[in-house]
């Protein structure tokens, strides 16, 4: 094996070398003005964050969103500087490169964390969207509470029962969510029973008067009693009012408020709230009333203590003298 001699490869080397250094001489102004570019992205980039990071702030109740999406503005500003510094430097084939490689990784960070990036989004779209916001009164999937903070990838509920429930972004973002304190007010329904005997319409009007009299009570021109079902033992009937919610006093202070008040009017007016009743009727088709049993019933004991109290006074005349036979 023969090895080429040291002259030439040295003239190789310094050829090269050369040609290298007048390639960096040739290029060396659009390298500087690629500097330059690339510092007045960066500068670019920084004010514009600072601008979006005020508005991102005011329009987000998340800070942790607005401080991302800030992120990611300057970061797209800053790259397209660099994209262009390269650019104006002649790499355009490295800056191909760059951006199928950016492509491909950001498709495989897809597949291999899709879970947490629909979270990631679900949060970001529900922060644009504002479907509920801290403080709010809401519920999903079972799980009912006020919200206490909301993260890129879970929203964290605290439940009336004093439990903490961390619900991923996704599954508030694809079904039904309940805000309780988007209108600012709620109906509460109380149901009630009374007696078959008692007019529904007093009963009603008398349950209304007294709710409307109560200052928790709002849209008192909607507050109605209707009729809802003929019950075992009651009429059955269904109290309609609305509350401001959230607000003074809570749901359950006004609820029980409710129900003790509508027992106490009734109660004055005459009004019987039953207990559950059991009534045997027997006038069905082919059957006879409970007096007419119980008379038949009586009538057959009293025929049939007729006939004991004959036979035995007819016993005792027979044998009122034991030495003379009974006559024939």
């Amino acid at each position: 094996m023969e090895f080429p001699k040291i002259d030439e490869v040295y003239k190789l080397l310094s050829e090269k070398l050369e040609s290298w250094i007048e390639g960096g001489i040739t290029l060396l102004p659009n390298i500087v003005v690629a500097f330059f570019i690339a510092i007045a992205f960066g500068i670019i980039a920084k004010v514009i964050g600072n601008v979006a990071g005020k508005i991102m702030r005011r329009t987000f109740e998340s800070r942790q969103i607005a401080s991302l999406l800030t992120s990611i503005i300057k970061s797209i500003v800053l790259i397209a500087g660099i994209f262009i510094a390269l650019d104006f430097v002649g790499l355009k084939g490295t800056v191909t490169s760059l951006l199928a490689g950016a492509g491909i990784v950001g498709l495989a960070i897809g597949f291999a964390f899709q879970d947490m990036t629909e979270n990631f989004i679900a949060g970001v779209a529900m922060g644009i969207r504002k479907p509920f916001e801290i403080g709010d009164v809401i519920e999903a999937e079972g799980v009912f509470g006020n919200v206490k903070e909301i993260n890129l990838r879970n929203t964290l509920v605290e439940t009336f029962y004093g439990q903490l429930e961390v619900i991923p972004n996704k599954i508030l973002f694809r079904n039904i969510l309940t805000n309780y304190s988007y209108l600012g007010y709620r109906r509460i329904e109380i149901p009630v029973g009374i007696s078959y005997a008692d007019d529904i319409e007093e009963a009603a009007k008398v349950i209304t008067d007294a709710m409307n009299e109560k200052d928790y009570v709002i849209k008192k021109e909607e507050t109605a009693v209707y009729a809802e079902s003929f019950g075992d033992s009651s009429i059955n009937l269904l109290l309609w009012f609305w509350i401001r919610y959230p607000g003074e006093p809570g749901f359950m202070v006004v609820r029980h408020d409710a129900i003790s008040t509508v027992k106490t009017v009734l109660e004055e007016n005459d009004i019987l709230i039953p207990f559950p009743i059991r009534t045997l009727d027997f006038n069905a088709k082919g059957g006879d009333k409970l007096n007419s049993m119980l008379k038949k019933q009586d009538e057959r004991s009293s025929s049939k203590g007729n006939t004991n109290s004959s036979t035995e006074q007819s016993d005792v005349k027979a044998g009122d003298n034991p030495e003379q036979p009974a006559e024939e």
